[in-house]
């Protein structure tokens, strides 16, 4: 699987140390059969309803636990209010909140604190799905 571009991944959290753990445990690529990741950073959800309206994102990962606005209710908000959203996947606080991740309508969730295999697995799988969509360059 290859890609010309690096694939966009926007990160939301309130906490830096979040957001830098994520980008830490996915490194430049989750999985080498995936593209390069670029990586684009919001700490409130205004910030993320902007970047996500001018589009070209290809994954969402959302901080669950994020105040005052949480990832699961952005999360549901974007399903709601794009067309054809791009994968998200939200941090949940433990794993018994998988349910909330559900509701979120969330593709895929991954519980605190961040397992970086867990998270890169899981990164790495809806990127491969969004590749398979893309259009191909020619």
């Amino acid at each position: 699987m290859s890609s010309e571009r690096p694939l966009k991944v926007l990160v939301y959290s309130d906490d830096r140390t979040t957001r830098e753990s994520v980008r830490l445990a996915l490194g430049k690529r989750p999985a080498m059969d995936v593209p390069e990741i670029e990586y684009f950073e919001c700490a409130t959800e205004p910030a993320v309803i902007k970047l996500m309206d001018k589009g070209g994102i290809d994954l969402v990962i959302l901080d669950g636990e994020a105040v005052p606005a949480g990832g699961l209710g952005i999360a549901r908000q974007l399903k709601d209010e794009i067309f054809q959203c791009p994968p998200i996947l939200v941090l949940i606080g433990r794993p018994q909140d998988a349910w909330l991740a559900t509701w979120s309508r969330a593709e895929a969730a991954v519980s605190h604190p961040i397992d970086p295999i867990r998270l890169a697995e899981a990164t790495a799988d809806l990127l491969r799905q969004r590749v398979a969509k893309l259009p191909a360059t020619t």
